[in-house]
């Protein structure tokens, strides 16, 4: 995301609501492209508009580079911030991670991967299906590469927004 303009748009959706269809219903999708992404992208402009008041220079780095110096936010904006600018950005890469005729189990070195960290495709879904239940509300399971052990290793866990 470039640098603040007076508001964050929110993003087309890449497909058709129903694209994803029988995994995810098109309901489900327009609940969280109209719904959830918008009320996100509303309440983001609203306190990203707050903070150009306070700290201009700050706000105008844009939305992701604020999210990565949220110590330099004004206490009472980190929240707001925190959690609207965290769903507005997770959304938009929850659409675009997602695609019509993709999905199943992995192959090549993700596949290896996984088998070697978590014993099978299978065993991974459980764990990553058990991070994803423990947050309340909005937040998120992630699969990354914690690339601060040695060997660097996937991981799983869940954030809030």
């Amino acid at each position: 995301m470039a640098a603040v303009n007076p508001d964050l748009p929110l993003p087309a959706m890449p497909y058709e609501y129903s694209a994803l269809e029988p995994h995810l219903d098109e309901a489900t999708m327009r609940v969280h492209h109209m719904g959830h992404h918008q009320g996100y992208t509303t309440k983001i402009n609203a306190a990203m508009a707050k903070l150009a008041v306070v700290d201009k220079a700050l706000a105008d780095q844009g939305l992701e580079k604020v999210l990565t110096q949220l110590d330099k936010v004004p206490a009472e904006l980190q929240g707001p911030i925190r959690n609207s600018g965290g769903g507005y950005v997770n959304h938009a890469l929850f659409w675009n991670i997602m695609a019509p005729g993709k999905g199943g189990a992995p192959t090549g070195k993700l596949a290896t991967a996984i088998d070697a960290t978590f014993g099978s495709f299978e065993a991974f879904k459980e764990k990553f299906s058990t991070a994803a239940g423990t947050v309340f509300g909005s937040g998120w399971a992630w699969l990354y590469v914690d690339t601060n052990k040695s060997p660097a290793e996937l991981v799983v866990a869940a954030t809030p927004n």
